[in-house]
């Protein structure tokens, strides 16, 4: 997604793969003895659109393999299209456990992190017993997967889902959520919170904090990991604890240093961001399977695939075989705001193992 509500997810996504590709192959930018050539096409974030671009891709353009979308709902359109063509279709960073689900093929793999991950991740952080949680999300799949994820994971903990807010993507004005939410939990003992799944602009973050929930009714906002630009908006929230895919300074390792180098000398200075990780692991995940496979054969990358073990910036990742999601680790940070840097740094509290998150099988 190059235009529209997720630009800056899927230009990240872009750059990191571009980077990752380069990093593997020392900027030879060969795989196998062969010149790679990476083709960018623009989803828009519309779900037919996106099924005739990979379309497109793989009759026309004969690609090997194809890496995107940004958006669930343009993923969850394209999964026939590789079963089609008989050629892999490499998710990133679209984010629903649907992906993966029952309407997916031995054709898809996805490297980003999944609903489970975000949900379970954020639940190891603030559910227990006495807590009392509103969620807010965007009404599609990607909206729906996670809040249906971490109610599980949270009242496993003790804790309990009071209300569930879906909202259209393109959502402004929050006014008459926030008032159902009051409503529903404004007589409440104990600790009680409104948990913000969001992804793109609207700044609700922003918006609710406006409406001082905290102060007039005791429910305090959370949220997880974001991209820098939104983390801008998180400087409010001095303290508050989430669980995040990546932010650069959490992970520590040789290749997060060079991705944290190379980017800031070709970008201003600006560190790598969540999805810059994204396109990077998803290029590491697909020179590996090509190494490993010595071809770009379909076969003989979804045998190379199953069950690969990599790394990345944020760590290592393993392709699990039984239904193609790649298990990789979260961060638990906690907000610290310096007044010398423009947005709210999440600072590492905790790294969220693979075996500590237990992510259920999608299929």
């Amino acid at each position: 997604a190059l235009s529209g509500p997720f630009e800056q997810f899927g230009n990240q996504a872009r750059v990191g793969f571009q980077l990752g590709m380069e990093y593997y192959t020392k900027g030879t930018m060969k795989l196998i003895g062969r010149p790679v050539e990476i083709i960018v096409k623009d989803s828009q974030i519309k779900p037919a659109v996106g099924k005739q671009l990979l379309t497109e891709a793989y009759k026309d353009d004969k690609v090997d393999l194809a890496v995107g979308p940004t958006s669930s709902a343009v993923a969850m359109a394209m999964l026939p299209v590789p079963m089609e063509f008989k050629k892999v279709l490499v998710v990133e960073p679209a984010v629903s456990d649907t992906i993966t689900g029952k309407d997916s093929n031995r054709y898809v793999f996805k490297t980003s992190r999944n609903s489970s991950h975000d949900a379970i991740g954020n639940a190891l952080v603030l559910a227990r017993p006495g807590v009392s949680i509103a969620t807010v999300a965007q009404d599609y799949t990607f909206g729906h997967t996670f809040v249906e994820k971490y109610k599980k994971a949270a009242e496993a903990k003790g804790a309990k889902i009071v209300i569930e807010e879906f909202l259209p993507i393109k959502t402004v004005d929050f006014t008459a959520s926030s008032q159902r939410i009051i409503k529903a939990m404004k007589d409440l003992k104990g600790e009680k919170y409104l948990f913000l799944n969001w992804a793109g602009k609207g700044n609700p973050l922003k918006k609710f904090h406006a409406m001082k929930l905290d102060k007039k009714y005791g429910i305090k906002l959370t949220t997880g990991g974001n991209i820098i630009p939104a983390l801008k908006g998180y400087k409010p929230f001095a303290g508050m604890e989430g669980s995040g895919y990546y932010y650069h300074t959490n992970p520590d390792n040789k290749m997060n240093d060079w991705l944290i180098a190379e980017h800031k000398k070709r970008f201003k200075g600006m560190p790598p961001d969540f999805f810059t990780c994204g396109g990077f692991a998803a290029a590491m995940f697909v020179t590996e399977a090509i190494k490993k496979a010595g071809s770009t054969d379909t076969e003989a990358l979804i045998a190379a695939m199953e069950g690969l073990e990599w790394m990345t910036p944020k760590g290592k990742m393993i392709m699990r075989k039984e239904d193609h999601q790649a298990l990789q680790s979260m961060f638990h940070f906690k907000l610290k705001v310096d007044p010398d840097v423009a947005w709210a740094v999440p600072e590492l509290v905790k790294v969220q193992a693979i075996e500590d998150l237990n992510i259920p099988l999608t299929r």
